[in-house]
């Protein structure tokens, strides 16, 4: 489309640089094993235990560093990534354990089209039956690889042991289930102690759940920041000494008021011609009806613009991809992207009303764009191995 955006783009993710999807190649490759960049630099260590986060964005992290201690000592060196994109928990985990960028693994969003049945599938807790985990992400994990050679191991709650997005894109080694986060914390610290190398995977997602319910400056919210650091804390003293600890996210998050969780489902001249709607409240894939002319997809993308004006980036498939938001796209992934991709550049999350659950206008916290705050991801050393003088103290990989 010939439409001219008012204002520069966003960069896109760095994918093989520094993004979510580095973390586990190159935990990898620091542990030595054949086959993985150490892109991030990461210093060798015989033991490497991965804490993800769910919903740790950098910007949050620096704004209630005061509620976290123990963070809060690594801040000033500490090394900020991107997420994936969208910048949502499908697409930046799917990266994390695959170690490609979405138009490679194909989690494009958090619910997409599934070009075969025609139909708009889920990528989380509600996977289509019609859809197999397995042949949706086909490539090898980091995981797989890594347990042909050490022992890899994930730590998580049970419900996730045999989920969809595990089988899709977390599969490989052990899986280790724990209800709380104490409970996790003696599992990943037994692993680790059990053999000479190992590599571990720790997942945390209270955070994300507060966030959601309540709101990032909710005091909700903060209490679970202090939970947390306080759990993190007591991580790193109970790992092995020869242990890097480290500590990434999946996405940031960002407050919408409640009048600004819009229903565009009631505005007809927004989905004339649209057959599907897909992705989140802050990044929507819309799929156009395909005998939809080029005159009328341009037309539909200002009705777009006009509605939100400032307040959205509108942009093309071949325009996403040109602009590389999903590094390299396959043939088999790039129908599941949206022909048209509306990101919230301020305050707004856009809900369609008609096959959304009435939770989805009560979710306070939101993520999935562009924006500093949702992108921003940390990379934290919470424990170094002995010998190269950070042990004991939270610092940063050395990157700025």
């Amino acid at each position: 489309m010939p439409r001219q955006h008012r204002e520069p783009l966003p960069a896109p993710p760095a994918y093989g640089v520094s993004t979510v999807s580095e973390v586990m190649t190159s935990a990898a490759a620091a542990l030595g094993v054949d086959g993985f960049t150490n892109a991030l630099a990461l210093p060798a260590a015989r033991r490497i235990a991965v804490v993800m986060v769910d919903g740790l964005g950098m910007t949050l992290l620096r704004r209630y560093a005061a509620h976290a201690p123990f963070l809060r000592e690594g801040l000033g060196t500490a090394r900020t990534l991107s997420s994936a994109f969208p910048s949502t928990t499908a697409a930046s985990l799917a990266g994390l354990g695959t170690g490609l960028a979405p138009g490679q693994h194909g989690m494009v969003g958090y619910d997409v089209l599934d070009p075969d049945q025609g139909r708009v599938v889920n990528m989380l807790g509600r996977w289509d039956p019609g859809v197999d985990p397995q042949a949706w992400q086909p490539h090898r994990t980091v995981f797989e690889r890594v347990a042909e050679h050490l022992p890899m191991v994930t730590v998580s709650q049970p419900r996730f042991a045999d989920s969809p997005m595990t089988r899709a894109a977390l599969r490989g080694g052990r899986f280790v289930g724990a209800n709380t986060i104490h409970a996790r914390i003696d599992a990943a610290a037994t692993e680790l102690a059990a053999a000479p190398r190992a590599l571990v995977y720790f997942y945390v997602n209270d955070l994300d759940k507060a966030g959601h319910r309540y709101g990032v400056d909710s005091p909700q919210w903060i209490t679970a920041l202090e939970d947390l650091d306080a759990a993190l804390k007591l991580l790193a003293r109970r790992v092995p000494s020869d242990t890097l600890l480290l500590l990434t996210a999946d996405h940031g998050m960002v407050d919408v008021a409640r009048s600004q969780r819009i229903d565009y489902s009631e505005r007809p001249d927004l989905l004339d011609g649209v057959a599907h709607t897909g992705g989140e409240a802050r990044m929507l894939h819309l799929y156009l009806e395909p005998a939809l002319g080029a005159p009328e997809r341009e037309l539909l993308a200002e009705r777009w613009q006009e509605a939100f004006g400032n307040r959205a980036w509108i942009m093309t498939r071949q325009e996403a991809v040109a602009h590389g938001y999903f590094g390299t796209v396959s043939d088999v992934v790039l129908p599941r992207i949206g022909d048209l991709l509306v990101l919230a550049r301020e305050g707004i999350a856009l809900v369609d009303g008609r096959r959304s659950q009435p939770a989805a206008f009560e979710m306070v916290g939101q993520h999935g764009s562009l924006t500093r705050a949702e992108r921003e991801i940390p990379l934290l050393t919470l424990a170094a191995p002995v010998g190269d003088g950070r042990r004991g103290r939270t610092t940063g990989t050395g990157h700025g």
